[in-house]
């Protein structure tokens, strides 16, 4: 019996583990940097509007992953054929968004610490718009 329960333990865990990784990868501000660089990324900026055009790194489209259509745009706007190099504020909503493209077939690049720490590290950013769809 306690060989039973250790195994259903052992695999419990073995799944919880397995459910925790995720299907994106997180990029530091250089890599990130590095990584727009290439024609093949396109960079997709998840934050609202407002945010968006407070400032934003350049070429950026924006689609907000709080909005009920995120996927519906994401997927009209963005080729599986590129890289997307997601951000948001502080990384957390472009990993939700990261997580969701890359649950539908791309292959999603997240800004670990969000534009909040690209800023910090002296990157540009600019106020020029270049949406997706309201």
């Amino acid at each position: 019996m306690k060989k039973i329960i250790t195994y259903l333990l052992l695999t419990v865990l073995w799944m919880a583990s397995a459910c925790a990784q995720t299907s994106y990868e997180d990029v530091d501000v250089k890599g990130f940097s590095e990584l727009i660089a290439n024609p093949d990324v396109v960079v997709l900026d998840v934050r609202t509007a407002d945010e968006f055009n407070a400032g934003h790194i350049e070429n950026a489209l924006n689609i907000d992953v709080n909005q009920s259509d995120f996927l519906d745009k994401a997927k009209a706007a963005l080729s599986k054929d590129k890289t997307i190099a997601v951000y948001c504020r502080s990384g957390r909503r472009s990993a939700k968004a990261a997580e969701q493209l890359s649950t539908e077939g791309y292959k999603a690049m997240n800004l670990a610490g969000g534009i909040v720490a690209w800023t910090r590290s002296n990157m540009p950013v600019t106020t020029d718009t270049c949406e997706v769809g309201d």
